[in-house]
Order: structure tokens, then sequence, then C-alpha cells
């Protein structure tokens, strides 16, 4: 995802955002766009009142189907996160909680020292991801600083 807030003497897009698709992901189009839009207000590169690129900039860009594009706009109604304006587009109607952006900076700065140092250690992306992956499953289910020495989390892999 691309975030375009303009600037002087550029060309000023009617959104702040851009999407990009990962065919490889194996995440389907319409989630890839819902996920980049929820990712975008979780960041603050989407405000209240933003517009979201019109469907047909959308299909144009990415040569996918407009249903797909609806779809995805349809979910993000349904979650209450944006509204569509009959003749003048989608935009957005929430916003997610997010941590301030000096927080997010400094979260950023402590997990790409965790990613070097688990890069140094020999993991790779897909490596690294399912790491992340499971700690945060382990949090999820209440777990988070427990380890196998002192009997609270568990070793395994999700099948």
């Amino acid at each position: 995802m691309d975030v375009d807030k303009g600037g002087p003497g550029g060309d000023v897009s009617p959104s702040p955002i851009e999407f990009r698709l990962d065919p490889a992901s194996g995440v389907p189009t319409y989630l890839q766009l819902v996920h980049q839009v929820e990712q975008a207000l979780r960041l603050g590169h989407l405000q209240q009142g933003d517009q979201l690129p019109r469907v047909k900039d959308v299909v144009a860009g990415l040569a996918i189907n407009p249903n797909t594009v609806l779809k995805a706009y349809r979910e993000l109604e349904h979650r209450g996160l944006v509204a569509g304006r009959r003749g003048l587009g989608t935009f957005v109607e929430s916003t997610l909680d997010r941590v301030g952006l000096r927080e997010q900076a400094a979260l950023q700065k402590s997990m790409l020292a965790w990613m070097r140092t688990a890069s140094e250690a020999g993991l790779d992306e897909a490596g690294m991801s399912a790491l992340f992956t499971a700690a945060l499953d382990e949090l999820r289910q209440g777990g988070a600083g427990r380890t196998d020495e002192d009997g609270g989390g568990r070793a395994g892999v999700v099948a």
C-alpha cells in the first residue's frame, strides 16, 4: 500500500491511499484491499472524512473486477469503517484505535532490532513471520511471557 498525501507541485490524488496487490499471498483480493484500509487507519494515514479511491480507478490501476472492489467496500461498510455516498464515492466514517505516532516509532525501532537479531540467528522472513504469529497466538490465549521452562507455554506447530 502506498500512501499519497500530495505535496507542493505534486499530483494530488482525491484519496490518500493507493492499493497494491500480492497475488502470491493466498489472501483473497477483496480482503487485501480491506486489510490495507484497516492498516492505513491504524497508522493514521486515513482519517475520518477521507475518500477511498473510486471503484473505477482501483479497477483500472489493478486490473481487477469491479465486483471485487465493491465487495471490499461493502465489507468495510459492514465493519462500520466507511460509507458510500451516492454519486460522490466512499468515505471513511470511523477510525480504528491506534497507538500514538511517538509510541509507534518506538515500537517499530524495537521490532527492527528484534528482526535484525532474528536475521543474524538465521531466520528468514517466513521464519520471522512464523515466530511472530506463534507469539501473537500465545498472547491472544493469555500466555504472554510464559515459556516451556516455567510450564506455561507450549511448543507446537499449528497444522
